[in-house]
């Protein structure tokens, strides 16, 4: 659906007169073009506090891409990096401040921001732990003051042993696929199977299954898992069957037709995962509905029926698949939650429910799927322009859309391309994290 408010603010006429009148100016985002994923150019620049344990590293691999390392005596546009990791006390904060308060008028339209800390706990002392989860408020408020230039800041936290993974996030962060995350926290760690991969097909020879793959955001992951070179296993309702069918075939996926819920789907989907591939790469659990209704006025039948599409499905699949060794050394899981699971939201206590427990999911379970070599995250989408988005009503669409820092809504490219970094090879170091996909949406922020 078009956002005619972006369109308009983005015409010749309209720069003229909504800056006359003082109305926000969204950018456009620049997004990744669907023939040349993953290249990343322009100039960076990287900075770096005294101590820091990673600048050097993130400069070695960067030169092997297309981007150019810049001269910080240069002015010119370009993004910036920026190790703290070394940063203890609080008069080293000043390093950082001094840094951005001088480069942060450098940033291009849809310019990146990455800065790199410690993990509090794994800091050296508990003094400099304190100190480092102070970039999460430092990077919080950045990205306010940068995104009506369509720009973002994220934060990208190495935890012990995580030295290793930080080139698919710093990557993924610096690339037109994070064009909606913004002022969000990564946490790399020790990676829990191998990383090897290419950069501009990380999925090929891959077999992905994508609930609710027939439309919308389900539709727009498979897309992008297939532009990776994935051959995707989409799963949807009978009713979607030949929306699901003419979907995969334009794609080179499988259908299959499978209301999630019945009895014995999950043992059905693991069955036909296992005729397909010794080796399943990922699961997407993508399927959800909302059946919002104030609490009391809410039926049983619309609480529970949501519970058992938007988790319970989700928990019996999960189960089905760790009964067998499909998913190990290598495997990924994905949730798909909602920053209504994060913030909350009148009318949806059932749908918030539901989220924040795929939220839990990923929390509680990080740590046996490592184990076994898999990784588990979770994206929580934000306003996204889609088909149920699209009945809100005009006013309240468009209080969505304006209440972020980049003052629009995401498309459902947005979400895929976060979930398609999830599931690289490369991002084997990313386990346990939860990241919104919302354009730094005021609402739970």
């Amino acid at each position: 659906m078009s956002d005619t408010y972006l369109e308009l603010a983005n015409s010749a006429l309209g720069k003229k007169l909504f800056s006359a009148m003082g109305l926000p100016e969204p950018v456009v985002l620049v997004r990744e073009d669907s023939q040349q994923a993953h290249n990343l150019s322009g100039q960076v620049l990287i900075g770096a506090s005294l101590g820091a344990l990673f600048a050097d590293k993130v400069g070695s691999f960067l030169e092997g891409t297309s981007m150019q390392i810049s001269d910080p005596l240069v002015k010119e546009k370009r993004h910036l990096i920026y190790d703290a990791s070394g940063i203890a006390t609080a008069e080293q904060s000043a390093e950082l401040y001094n840094f951005f308060q001088q480069q942060v008028k450098s940033l291009p339209a849809c310019g990146r921001v990455i800065v790199i800390g410690l993990k509090p706990s794994a800091a050296a002392k508990p003094e400099q732990g304190a100190v480092q989860r102070g970039l999460h408020g430092f990077i919080k408020s950045l990205a306010k003051e940068i995104g009506r230039n369509g720009s973002t800041a994220n934060l990208l936290l190495v935890d012990k042993g995580g030295d290793a993974a930080i080139e698919a996030p710093i990557r993924f962060l610096l690339s037109a696929g994070s064009a909606f995350m913004n002022a969000q926290i990564l946490t790399a760690s020790t990676p829990v199977a191998p990383m090897a991969g290419d950069w501009q097909h990380p999925l090929q020879g891959k077999t992905l299954v994508v609930t609710g793959a027939a439309r919308g955001i389900g539709l727009a992951i498979a897309e992008v898992l297939a532009r990776d070179g994935a051959t995707v296993i989409g799963v949807d309702v009978p009713q979607a069957e030949e929306e699901l069918k003419a979907a995969m075939t334009r794609l080179g996926g499988l259908p299959l037709p499978l209301d999630i819920t019945s009895a014995g789907a999950a043992t059905i989907l693991r069955d036909f995962c296992s005729a397909q591939t010794s080796s399943l790469h990922g699961i997407i659990h993508n399927a959800g509905v909302t059946r919002d209704k104030m609490l009391s006025r809410m039926t049983d039948h619309q609480w529970n029926m949501l519970m058992q599409v938007n988790l319970g499905s989700v928990q019996r699949i999960n189960a089905a698949l760790l009964e067998t060794e499909l998913l190990d050394n290598g495997g990924k899981i994905v949730g798909v939650a909602s920053i209504s699971g994060i913030a909350g939201n009148a009318g949806q206590t059932n749908y918030a429910f539901s989220k924040s427990a795929v939220i839990g999911m990923v929390e509680t379970s990080a740590e046996s799927c490592a184990a076994r070599g898999i990784t588990i995250n979770a994206v929580a989408p934000g306003f996204i322009e889609t088909q149920m988005t699209a009945a809100i009503p005009f006013f309240t669409r468009q209080m969505g859309r304006r209440l972020s820092s980049l003052g629009q809504g995401g498309l459902p490219i947005d979400v895929a391309e976060v979930i398609g970094f999830f599931v690289s090879p490369q991002a084997a170091g990313i386990n346990g994290n939860v990241v919104r996909v919302c354009g730094q949406s005021i609402l739970g922020a």
